[in-house]
């Protein structure tokens, strides 16, 4: 009698990182209430918004352009697309404001910054408006 092999199977709810990138379990339930819910109408949204996000931060990890996404994520045209939806619309930064705060009042400070320190230094330039070797040309 010949032993049987058992693989063990992963709950379909928690997903497998396919790239450093990926978003964990933990930082999507974080980062998923922020995100604008899809639209009531029109036609509705093939590709998960997880997925959808997981390809930003792929392309912000990489450095690679848009039309190299890897092929398993979804297509560039449709991940820019919300990418430039969720920038014009101010998404990005509420997402930058409300992860501060967490993180502000998880440190045990305040939520809002109470100081700011602006740097005024300029740059001294020359009073001559051209490079030395065209300047000396000119003469």
């Amino acid at each position: 009698m010949s032993p049987t092999i058992t693989t063990p199977t992963t709950s379909p709810t928690i997903t497998q990182k396919r790239y450093p990138s990926d978003l964990s379990d933990a930082e999507w339930e974080l980062l998923s209430p922020l995100l604008p819910h899809a639209k009531a109408t029109g036609r509705p949204c093939k590709y998960e918004r997880r997925e959808i996000v997981n390809a930003l931060f792929y392309l912000l990890r990489s450095g690679c352009t848009w039309r190299m996404l890897p092929r398993d994520l979804p297509p560039w045209q449709v991940v820019y697309w919300h990418f430039a939806q969720w920038r014009d619309s101010g998404v990005w930064q509420q997402i930058n404001d409300a992860l501060r705060t967490r993180l502000r009042r998880l440190e045990g400070k305040a939520a809002q910054p109470t100081a700011a320190i602006m740097d005024s230094q300029t740059v001294k330039t020359t009073e001559k408006g051209g490079l030395v070797a065209t300047t000396l040309a000119r003469r």
